[in-house]
């Protein structure tokens, strides 16, 4: 599969991603892997018709938060709805520096290196980054993946055939603070506050190993 993309003529930020997970070796340590927290700021729901107002993201390593590990990019608007801006409140012409949809792609793709990600509905956070990768004619972001929602599922002893927990739910459920709520970096830090606090609860009943992580991620691809 990797090969595959290697064949093709891509340019060279999309080359360094797919070598950056071919040569990961760290993948069977748990305590070694980086993993990145990631949220987006969007127009809306809309896969194919919305866009990424902002991508935010902060590490863990080694079951610690690195703030100092994190990312933040602002996207121009090419499409623009008034609705959401009362959620997130990027306006349009706003203070913010944002760069354009390719600028911002690129920037996040040589921060998140041999990263693992993990999102909260991550299904969600990367079609929009995977089609936002299409318009430039590369992609889809093959890192591993895994969803605060599904490992919570997984270890959850109450409302165990709900499908879906918001993540003011989780917050609630596991005690984290919601600041700067709807906010990409805002939502990503509390991310990784929750998925620190399932990991740490997931490993007093299992061997804590990615390849059990990843397991819960039963309707990632559904």
């Amino acid at each position: 599969m990797l090969n595959f993309f290697k064949r093709k003529k891509y340019p060279e930020f999309w080359k360094k991603h797919i070598d950056a997970i071919e040569n990961c070796k760290k993948y069977s340590n748990y305590e070694s892997i980086r993993f990145v927290c990631l949220d987006t700021e969007t127009t809306g729901f809309d896969y194919e018709n919305d866009r990424i107002l902002c991508i935010g993201a902060v590490a863990i390593k080694n079951n610690k938060i690195l703030v100092s590990d994190s990312f933040e990019v602002y996207i121009q608007q090419e499409v623009f709805n008034k609705e959401t801006v009362k959620i997130h409140g990027i306006r349009r012409y706003g203070n913010e520096v944002k760069v354009t949809e390719e600028e911002a792609l690129i920037s996040f793709l040589e921060y998140l290196d041999d990263a693992i990600i993990i999102a909260h509905h991550t299904k969600f956070d990367m079609t929009m980054i995977n089609n936002a990768l299409k318009r430039i004619h590369v992609g889809p972001i093959i890192s591993k993946q895994l969803d605060t929602n599904y490992i919570h599922k997984k270890i959850a002893t109450e409302n165990q055939f709900k499908k879906l927990f918001s993540l003011d739910e989780l917050g609630a459920i596991y005690n984290v603070k919601m600041h700067d709520r709807h906010t990409a970096l805002g939502d990503a830090l509390i991310t990784a506050y929750i998925f620190l606090k399932l990991t740490y609860k997931y490993k007093k009943n299992n061997v804590l190993n990615l390849t059990e992580l990843i397991n819960t991620n039963y309707y990632l691809n559904k």
